[in-house]
C-alpha cells in the first residue's frame, strides 16, 4: 500500500506524517507514506481543467492537476490519496465536500481521503495534552482548561498562552511572519509525543476514521482494467 499525503505547508507535514505512521503501526498496516508539502493553501482555480499557472506552489491551486497526475500513475493501485489542511474561517463541511468533489473528478481510481483541522493545524495539537505536557512540561493546564476543542478562537494564540504561560503576550505581539517560527517549534516538539488515540479533536478524529475506513477497505473497482499484480481498491 502506497499512501501520498499533500499538505499546505511543512509544519502540518510533520503533524500528520507522525500521526499516520502511528496510526498504521497502531493497526498492524504495512504501506509506504510520502508526505508532500506546499506553500500555503491558496485557492481552487475557476476552472477546474486549467493547468496550473508556472511556478504556482499553493496546495489547492495545483489540487486538481495533481489529482490528475496521481491518477495516471497511481489509477487501479492500492493508493490512497490524502489531503490535509487548516479549514481557516471557510465552513469545514462545504470545504470538505468541495475537495472531495475534486479527489473524486480527477482521482477517481484511487481512495481519497480529507482532513481538515478547524481553523488551523494547532488544533490537532491542542487535542493531545498528555503530548503537549511532555514537550512543555511549563504549561498552564488551567489555561488549556479554558479551551473548547475545535472551537473558533484562534487556536494558536491558545496553544502559546497554555505552553508559553509566562511569555504568551510578547510572543503574541511578534505577529507574522516571525510567529512561523514557534509554530513549527510547536508542531516538532509536541507531535514528537502525540498519540492516534489519545486526540481528542473532533476534526482530527473525523480524518482518523475517514482514513481508517480507507486503509481498511480493499473492495474493487467495477469496469476497470486490472494492471498485472496490482490489487484493485476503491475509495
Amino acid at each position: 500500500m502506497h499512501i501520498e499525503i499533500l499538505t499546505e505547508d511543512k509544519s502540518g507535514a510533520v503533524v500528520v506524517e507522525r500521526l499516520v505512521k502511528r496510526l498504521l503501526k497502531q493497526n498492524q498496516i504495512e504501506a509506504d507514506v510520502a508526505v508532500r508539502p506546499h506553500r500555503g493553501c491558496g485557492s481552487l482555480p475557476k476552472d477546474w481543467d486549467t493547468r496550473p499557472e508556472k511556478f504556482e506552489s499553493a496546495l489547492l491551486n495545483l489540487l486538481p492537476a495533481k489529482c490528475r497526475a496521481y491518477n495516471k500513475v497511481y489509477g487501479g493501485t492500492d493508493t490512497i490519496l490524502v489531503v490535509i489542511m487548516d479549514s481557516d474561517d471557510k465552513d469545514p463541511d462545504e470545504l470538505r465536500r468541495e475537495l472531495y468533489l475534486v479527489c473524486k473528478k480527477y482521482a477517481r481510481d484511487i481512495r481519497s481521503v480529507v482532513g481538515l483541522c478547524t481553523e488551523e493545524i494547532e488544533a490537532w495539537l491542542l487535542g493531545d495534552i498528555k503530548a503537549i505536557m511532555k514537550a512543555y512540561p511549563q504549561s498552564d493546564i488551567k489555561i488549556y482548561e479554558e479551551y473548547v476543542q475545535d472551537s473558533i478562537c484562534g487556536t494558536w494564540e491558545m496553544l502559546c498562552k497554555t505552553t508559553f504561560p509566562d511569555t504568551y503576550e510578547s510572543i503574541i505581539d511578534i505577529g507574522y511572519p516571525a510567529i512561523g517560527h514557534y509554530k513549527a517549534r510547536w508542531a516538532e516538539a509536541i507531535s514528537l509525543y502525540m498519540e492516534p488515540d489519545n486526540n481528542v479533536s473532533p476534526s482530527f478524529i473525523t480524518f482518523k476514521n475517514a482514513l481508517l475506513t480507507a486503509l481498511k477497505d480493499a473492495s474493487p473497482i467495477p469496469d476497470q482494467p486490472v494492471r498485472p499484480g496490482v490489487r484493485r481498491t476503491t475509495f
